[in-house]
C-alpha cells in the first residue's frame, strides 16, 4: 500500500501531476478551513475531484492574467505543473500555475527553418485536458 492510497487527500499535490503540465478550467475558488485555525483559498476545477490550495505565488500568477477578484476566474484556464522550490531550508516539489499565452495573429516570419532556434519551448504537447 502507498500512503496516498491509505490516506487520500482532497487537495492536489505535486506528485499527482506525474511530471506533466495539466490544463484545467477553474470552476470556483472558495475559502476552506485547513487544520484547527487556518483558512486558505482552494481552487476547484471542472474536471477534477481535487482542489488546489492556493498560495500567494499561485494567486498572484492567476491575478496578473485574470484580475485580483477570484470570482472572475470561473471558466478560465490555468496550467498546473510541478517544480522544485525552496521551502525553509529544504528543496521541495510544489505545484505552480501558469496561464497559457494567447495566440496572436501571425506576422511576418523571419525564417521557416525549424532549426533556427525559434519554436515552441513551452512543450505544450505535454498538456492534458483532464486530470
Amino acid at each position: 500500500m502507498k500512503t496516498a492510497d491509505v490516506f487520500p487527500s482532497k487537495y492536489l499535490k505535486a506528485a499527482d501531476l506525474g511530471g506533466k503540465h495539466i490544463k484545467l478550467t477553474i470552476a470556483k475558488v472558495q475559502r476552506e478551513k485547513l487544520g484547527e485555525d487556518e483558512v486558505k483559498p482552494i481552487m476547484y476545477f471542472t474536471r477534477s475531484k481535487k482542489g488546489l490550495v492556493l498560495n500567494r505565488t499561485n494567486w498572484r500568477a492567476i491575478a496578473v492574467a485574470y484580475g485580483d477578484e477570484s470570482d472572475q476566474w470561473t471558466n478560465k484556464e490555468v496550467i498546473l505543473f510541478s517544480m522544485m522550490v525552496q521551502f525553509r531550508d529544504e528543496l521541495k516539489e510544489a505545484i505552480r500555475v501558469r496561464i497559457e499565452k494567447p495566440v496572436a495573429a501571425p506576422t511576418a516570419v523571419a525564417s521557416e527553418n525549424p532549426a533556427d532556434g525559434f519554436g515552441d519551448d513551452d512543450n505544450e504537447d505535454n498538456i492534458e485536458d483532464t486530470f
